[in-house]
C-alpha cells in the first residue's frame, strides 16, 4: 500500500520520540502488504477501527492514535492525523 505521507509519522515521532519504533513497525506492515479489505486490515492490526469512514489505529500500546482513510481499491493510505491517546479523546479530529 502506498502511504501518504510518512511525514506526518515523522513530525509527530519527533515530538514523542518514544513512539518513533511503533509508527516504523506500523508504517513497515502497511506499506509491505496489498489489503483489499477491513477484514484483512484487521488480522494484521485485530485493534483498528472504522469511525465512519475513517480507520483508526491503536500504535505503541495505548500511546499512539493514528487515523487514516484507506482505499483499497487505489492500494493508498492517506493519513489524516497522528495524535496521543489524550488528543484522541478530546475528538478534535472529528472536525
Amino acid at each position: 500500500m502506498h502511504v501518504i505521507t510518512r511525514k506526518r509519522l515523522n513530525e509527530f515521532a519527533k515530538f514523542h520520540p518514544d513512539t518513533n519504533n511503533a509508527l516504523g513497525q506500523w508504517y513497515r506492515l502497511i506499506k509491505g502488504n496489498n489489503l483489499t479489505s477491513f477484514v484483512e486490515l484487521r488480522e494484521m492490526f485485530p485493534s483498528a477501527d472504522q469511525v465512519g469512514k475513517l480507520t483508526v489505529f491503536n500504535i505503541g500500546g495505548n500511546k499512539v492514535r493514528l487515523i487514516a482513510a484507506i482505499h483499497y481499491n487505489r492500494q493508498k493510505v492517506y493519513i489524516r492525523a497522528v495524535l496521543t491517546h489524550s488528543e484522541y479523546d478530546e475528538g478534535k479530529w472529528k472536525e
